[in-house]
């Protein structure tokens, strides 16, 4: 649990009674706090992100009556499927002030991604407000790292409880995938030079920032479960070279617009993805 809700100091706006109401929803399995409320790494205005983790199809008749009875107003609930395939539906609510969030999770869905986690799989998937995809084992992390806050089956915290140990498959999975993609896309990314194509070459940087920053998160065994406040996070972790997010945030920050320019990024961006390699080599591994 968060410190605040252990405390009582914060219970936020009636989020653990919500979380039950939820879970008493026709089709809701069980209610997960996650983002960073559920890490302790919040702050005062930070959203609450409820997971609302479904089978077959959640009652939204039902959700609607509770959104309007939390919110004092009409509130658009979605169908499932309603914001694309990976955060596929919720509400955006507004309770005593707060912001609070409803993200469907499709629970059967959630566990199948976890069997492939520990069979080394993964996919990335276009997905609005996430400019670096979704990659599948976010949702594995977002339970791993979340409070589950009800769970009438139990049939949440015994998925949660299995991963409690970061699958070594999908550890050797993501570094593998960094020791190829990101060389090759810096690669690619000199194409544009020539034409001081900036777009294609920042494109490629923070592609390329971004399977580093999954690599060393898998490294330390460690979740992200999206870009925001990634690079920082990574930073932070053994596997990660000295001023990783300095650097990894100055080559996004100002690639240049000249050939000129463009190439000292490049060069830059080389010599961080040379040390990032370098690093994880070095290091245990964590988790």
């Amino acid at each position: 649990m968060t410190d605040d809700l252990v405390t009582g100091a914060d219970p936020g706006p009636r989020i653990e009674e919500t979380a039950r109401r939820l879970a008493a929803v026709d089709g809701v399995v069980g209610v997960c706090l996650g983002g960073s409320r559920a890490r302790g790494a919040h702050r005062p205005d930070s959203d609450w992100d409820l997971g609302l983790y479904y089978r077959g199809r959640p009652d939204t008749a039902a959700l609607r009556a509770l959104a309007k009875e939390l919110t004092g107003r009409d509130t658009e609930v979605t169908e499932p499927g309603a914001w694309g395939r990976w955060v596929d539906g919720g509400a955006w609510l507004t309770v005593d002030g707060a912001r609070v969030d409803w993200l469907y999770r499709d629970l059967d869905r959630v566990a199948g991604i976890w069997r492939d986690c520990r069979a080394g799989r993964f996919e990335t998937g276009t997905q609005a407000g996430h400019p670096l995809g979704v990659y599948s084992h976010s949702y594995a992390g977002e339970l791993a790292q979340g409070l589950v806050l009800a769970d009438p089956t139990g049939e949440l915290g015994a998925l949660r409880a299995e991963m409690a140990e970061y699958p070594e498959a999908l550890r050797t999975a993501l570094v593998d995938q960094a020791r190829w993609e990101a060389p090759f896309t810096l690669a690619v990314a000199r194409k544009g030079v020539a034409r001081a194509d900036s777009f294609h070459v920042a494109g490629c940087l923070f592609r390329t920032v971004g399977v580093l920053v999954q690599a060393v998160h898998a490294h330390g065994g460690q979740w992200p479960v999206n870009e925001k406040g990634a690079v920082a996070a990574a930073g932070r972790l053994p596997g990660a070279p000295a001023g990783f997010a300095t650097r990894a945030h100055a080559l996004c920050g100002a690639p240049g617009t000249t050939p000129e320019e463009l190439t000292a990024t490049l060069d830059a961006a080389d010599r961080l993805v040379a040390d990032t390699l370098a690093a994880l080599d070095a290091g245990p591994a964590g988790g």
